[in-house]
């Protein structure tokens, strides 16, 4: 159980920097689908990045993984809320759905 949670905890924070640093441009494009401004994409973006990079710390310091799995569980929501408000396919939902349900297991085994 223990290598499954150090799995996710580089897994989740390997995937938010992919997206947010090599495939960027797609964030643009999502974001401007979504009808929010730069700016908002941007706070998002470092917020992401910021919390991700907690999560993977926690893998040496535990105490650090409940907090961020939550807050990034709540940008997956978020994620899914605004894929469904532009009526995305199903395939746009599941990259935040892996990663929600992941942010899940986190939290759930890191209960302080």
């Amino acid at each position: 159980m223990e290598q499954l949670i150090k799995l996710a905890q580089i897994v989740l924070p390997l995937s938010v920097a992919y997206v947010w640093v090599f495939r960027f441009h797609n964030v643009v494009k999502e974001f401007k689908e979504f009808g929010l401004s730069d700016l908002t994409r941007n706070m998002v973006g470092a917020s992401k990045i910021s919390v991700a990079t907690l999560i993977f710390a926690g893998i040496w310091y535990s105490s650090l993984v409940f907090i961020p799995s939550i807050l990034m569980g709540l940008f997956m929501i978020a994620a899914q809320f605004f894929h469904f408000k532009v009526k995305n396919p199903f395939i746009k939902h599941l990259p935040s759905l892996i990663l929600l349900m992941l942010c899940v297991f986190l939290a759930v085994t890191s209960i302080p």
